[in-house]
Formats: structure tokens, C-alpha cells, sequence
């Protein structure tokens, strides 16, 4: 179902000869990373695995409820050794951020991811390119190893599969996605609760901060790309934080009349972070790709130096001739 083949039998033969295990989510964490590492934890120990989980970030609030959403960890200098380090839904090596240093200190190393733009990084790759979510390739992996669902690890993989495909919305949605959604069902998936703290609750701050995107939004390309800009500022003023712009893209994608859509952010190290939208047939991952970025077709994100006006001219420059 995609353009690269999973190999869940290798990740098996990975997990089964190894005794610990350090399980690696992405920089700026959202629901499919947290959601697989988690998920990985509860089938690895189910397996007598000692278990840890890394991450070069903060656990976004609304993410909290996630069984061992606690344990995660930034690597520190007398780390390991581990067995295996086992990346999830992480697209490329700078998305491990300072958990690169694992790789050192693992004996073996592996990933299980679905980006299209994932370039094979590790010793062992089962990666799914065409795949709605990482969390679906979890649930294939848990069938490889012979671990059986119970209700925790079913709320992680829905928290996975649901905030990738857009609450089952995106074009990447398909028959495989609901059919896992029928197998969580089965195990008492508390589904309207989730989904609320998914996809209805917003924090105070958060709605300020969508106040000052929804404010900011112009329009390129004779109106076909809506363009938004957060500062410093913007997040001082809200109290928001970065976590809090992670669906606000969404807003100038959805506004009528526009194919794609940019919101660049100012981060704390003085970077600009872009996030890119697009309706098919229209692509934003090879536009990322130009500026050292990646992702999915309709989905994708960069982070540059330099000025918010040069580095969102530079990008917008591109949209424009994709657009055409």
C-alpha cells in the first residue's frame, strides 16, 4: 500500500534478540510518535523487553493521558548501552534531535515510519510511505510479534492513526485505517472522551494564539495560498507555546478558495519553522524537500535561518511556481 515496503519480520528478529531497548520519538512530538512509542512500550514489555522512552521534547498537554506518557526522556551523558534503539514515525535522522547520540550507544538500530520522504537511515527500515499513519504500522507489527491488543495500547494506536489522518479526514484515510479502528472498537476504545481531548478542547492560550495566526493570513498566489506568520511576540503575549500551533495550518487550508497553505512561526533558537499544507493533487513535500525539509504530499514542514520575511518569501516563491 505504499511506496517503500515495511519489513516487520527484521524489526521482529531485532526486538526478539535484543533484551533493552530504547524506543525514539520525533523533535516537537504529535500524536502518531507518541502514540507508536507508546504503544511499543506496552508490546515490548508484554514481551519481558526492558523498556525506555526518549524524545527531544516536551510531551504536548493535550498528549498527557497516553499510558507512560511520563516516562519520556531526553538522553543524558551515561545513557545505555541498549540493545536496540527502535525510532518511530521519526522521517529522518535531524527529526531525532539529541536522541541521535542513541545510535552510538545501540547495539543495533532500527525504525518503523510511514513518510514518503524517509531515507532509509537505520540498520534495519520498515518503512511505508503510502501508509495513513506509523501507528498502523505498529498494529502490523504487533501481529509479526504475536502480541495480542488490549485497551491501553489500543487508545495509543487510535490517538496515532486519528491525528494523522485528520479525525479519519485526509486523503491518505483508507479501508486498512477504519478496519484497525474496528479491531480498537473491540477493546472498549473509549472514543468519544478521546476524541474530545483530541479534537474539540483548545486551551485558553491556544485560542489567542489561533486569534493572532487567523489575524496575520494573507493571501499569494491570486488567492490560492493562505499565508501565516506567528512571532516571538505572538507567543508572549498568548502565554502559548509551540505545541499549541500544531492544527493551525489547518485554518487557512480550510479557508474557500485556497490550495495550499504556510504558517512560519518564530521557534525560541531565532529559527523559522514552517508548517505546509495542500489539497491533492497539489504537493508541499517536495517543496520542504528543496529547503532541507520533509514529509507527507499534502502535509509537510521546514525549519530555516535566517529572517521571517526572507525565509517566508524563499518558500513562498516555490508554492507559487508549484501552484503555477
Amino acid at each position: 500500500m505504499g511506496t517503500m515496503k515495511t519489513n516487520p519480520e527484521a524489526i521482529a528478529r531485532c526486538i526478539q534478540e535484543a533484551r533493552t531497548i530504547a524506543v525514539v520519538s520525533h523533535v516537537n512530538p504529535d500524536g502518531d510518535t507518541l502514540g507508536s512509542a507508546t504503544a511499543m512500550r506496552l508490546i515490548l514489555r508484554k514481551m519481558g523487553k526492558e523498556v525506555t522512552l526518549f524524545c527531544d521534547g516536551k510531551v504536548p498537554d493535550m498528549l498527557c493521558f497516553l499510558p507512560g506518557a511520563e516516562l519520556f526522556r531526553v538522553p543524558g551523558e551515561n545513557e545505555g548501552p541498549f540493545d536496540l534503539m527502535l525510532a518511530v514515525d521519526v522521517s529522518d535522522e535531524k527529526r531525532l534531535g539529541a536522541c541521535a547520540v542513541l545510535k552510538e550507544k545501540s547495539r543495533r538500530t532500527a525504525q518503523i515510519d510511514h513518510h514518503p520522504t524517509n531515507p532509509r537511515y537505520m540498520e534495519e527500515n520498515s518503512v511505508d510511505g503510502g501508509c495513513a499513519a506509523t501507528c498502523l504500522l505498529i498494529r502490523e507489527q504487533m501481529r509479526t510479534l504475536g502480541v495480542k491488543l488490549d485497551q491501553e495500547i489500543a487508545v495509543c494506536l487510535y490517538t496515532g492513526i486519528s491525528t494523522d489522518t485528520g479525525n479519519f479526514s485526509f486523503g491518505s484515510t483508507n479501508a486498512d485505517a477504519f478496519r484497525v479502528m474496528g479491531e480498537l472498537m473491540e477493546h472498549d476504545l473509549p472514543l468519544a472522551k478521546l476524541n474530545r481531548i483530541l479534537f474539540r478542547e483548545r486551551s485558553r492560550e491556544q485560542i489567542k494564539l489561533l486569534g493572532r495566526a487567523i489575524e496575520s493570513m494573507t493571501f499569494r498566489g491570486n488567492g490560492k495560498i493562505a499565508v501565516m506568520k506567528l512571532t516571538k511576540q505572538d507567543f508572549a503575549d498568548s502565554g502559548a507555546l509551540s505545541e499549541h500551533t500544531d492544527t493551525l495550518v489547518n485554518y487557512g487550508l480550510d479557508t474557500v478558495g485556497t490550495e495550499m497553505a504556510l504558517l512560519a512561526r518564530e521557534a525560541d533558537s531565532g529559527q523559522i519553522k514552517f508548517s505546509l499544507r495542500a489539497r491533492e493533487p497539489k504537493r508541499v513535500d517536495e517543496i520542504a524537500k528543496l529547503f532541507g525539509g520533509g514529509g507527507h504530499p499534502q502535509a509537510a514542514g521546514i525549519t530555516m535561518d535566517g529572517t521571517m520575511e526572507d525565509c517566508v518569501e524563499a518558500v513562498l516563491a516555490e508554492m507559487e511556481k508549484a501552484e503555477g
